[in-house]
């Protein structure tokens, strides 16, 4: 489920990055509104993919999807340029989101990610 959770996460990502193009410098009440609902979604079902999903990996992967997602929309919704390059180098951040999902622990055991409250303070 945390999965599931960091994916969805991920799409409402993209979702405010391409919010803030609407927004025009937050000067246009209505999409800055939307685009702020869809930033709190997007940190809070983060949020819920953090409690089984490291945060290195869960904040990577995240941010992959969300950067991906967004420089498609970009091609796509603003005629952004689609040459090779560009598409080999969003390629290579689609690669390192798989390999950190298949490099993961386990996500149905916390102990990964749990801290450790035995320890000292001095």
């Amino acid at each position: 489920m945390a999965w599931l959770f960091l994916l969805v996460a991920g799409l409402l990502e993209i979702g405010w990055a391409v919010g803030l193009k609407y927004t025009e410098g937050f000067s246009r009440p209505v999409p800055t509104l939307i685009t702020v609902v869809i930033m709190i979604a997007s940190f809070f079902t983060l949020s819920l993919a953090l409690r089984e999903i490291p945060l290195g990996t869960g904040y990577a992967v995240w941010t992959g999807i969300g950067a991906v997602g967004t420089a498609i929309a970009g091609i796509v919704l603003f005629n952004e340029p689609k040459d090779v390059v560009r598409l080999l180098c969003i390629g290579l951040i689609v690669a390192g989101i798989v390999g950190l999902k298949l490099a993961s622990p386990h996500t149905g055991d916390n102990a990964s990610t749990t801290v450790d409250q035995t320890t000292s303070r001095p």
